[in-house]
């Protein structure tokens, strides 16, 4: 992906979706040959020039201060996930180092794996890296959406399943959100990870194989999939509507975990704890009885 053609493409669409009236822009009435702001009215709010705006847009950015970037960032009224997109995208394309990656591929701390076990009978969860590549799940997790392990290596990746699995469309009773969910997530680690040859190479077999996904990925919506509400219609105990927070590792760069809760005392909450004795390992199943009261 040409760094250069992604930042252009991202501030004419962050500048195409704003309303002169909501910008703080006099307007006169009547038609304008652009949807959205103007470059010289971008550049006007943000105290630059109308040419060096129109340099910074066509990617001819050597040298860019912060100081323009949040100004830029203020004018086209970023939230903090796109300004980070904005301040990421120029940082590729100027002149420096490259980056080390970390050698080898992802490991997981075995207190992480405690910590899905522990959650086993309480809440769905699993580790996910920028790509969304599973590294982990609890059986509960699995008996949610799909059990990755089963997978094949290529294929334990969460936005993949959602965006091409033919379940994840029965599974997920708002698809189109979810997808575009995802897709937005995507967006957001590719511009942080340019020279990530899975990730383009998802971007790439998702183009192709998903109709809406060129429209989703043109639009530079950019989310960190942080915390959220999913319908899901589950093949085995029915619908719940379940709450999602990922939460960042910090002692392993790279790595989140996802949480799924529902309510207390929900029709959801039931649902789930239900799922959650159907999808118990024989084991667990036998020591629950146990410790059941005697009539």
């Amino acid at each position: 992906m040409d760094q250069n053609g992604e930042l252009g493409d991202f501030l004419r669409s962050r500048r195409a979706r704003l309303r002169p009236e909501d910008a703080g822009v006099a307007f006169s009435g009547g038609a304008r040959r652009v949807p959205g702001l103007r470059r010289e009215e971008v550049a006007h709010l943000a105290g630059v020039s109308t040419d060096y705006y129109a340099r910074l847009e066509q990617g001819r950015h050597p040298h860019v201060s912060e100081a323009v970037l949040e100004a830029v960032a203020r004018a086209l009224r970023l939230d903090d996930t796109e300004r980070g997109y904005l301040f990421e995208l120029v940082r590729r394309g100027t002149p420096g180092p490259g980056r080390r990656r970390p050698a080898g591929g992802p490991r997981m701390r075995p207190a992480v794996h405690r910590m899905l076990d522990v959650l086993n009978d309480v809440s769905p969860a699993l580790v996910v890296n920028h790509r969304s590549d599973v590294l982990a799940a609890n059986h509960l997790a699995k008996a949610l959406i799909t059990d990755f392990d089963a997978l094949p290596y290529r294929d334990r990746n969460l936005a993949r399943f959602v965006l091409l699995h033919p379940a994840a469309r029965e599974l997920y009773a708002d698809w189109d959100k979810a997808a575009e969910t995802f897709v937005a997530s995507l967006r957001l680690a590719a511009g942080s990870h340019p020279d990530d040859r899975q990730l383009n190479e998802l971007v790439g077999e998702l183009s192709i194989k998903v109709p809406e996904f060129r429209t989703w990925w043109a639009g530079h919506r950019v989310d960190q999939c942080a915390h959220g509400t999913q319908r899901l219609d589950h093949p085995v105990v029915g619908q719940l509507t379940l709450s999602y927070e990922t939460l960042a590792l910090p002692a392993d760069p790279d790595q989140s975990i996802c949480l799924y809760t529902a309510e207390p005392g929900s029709p959801s909450a039931q649902t789930l704890r239900l799922l959650a004795s159907w999808s118990a390992p024989p084991g667990a199943r036998e020591a629950a009885s146990s410790d059941a009261p005697s009539s």
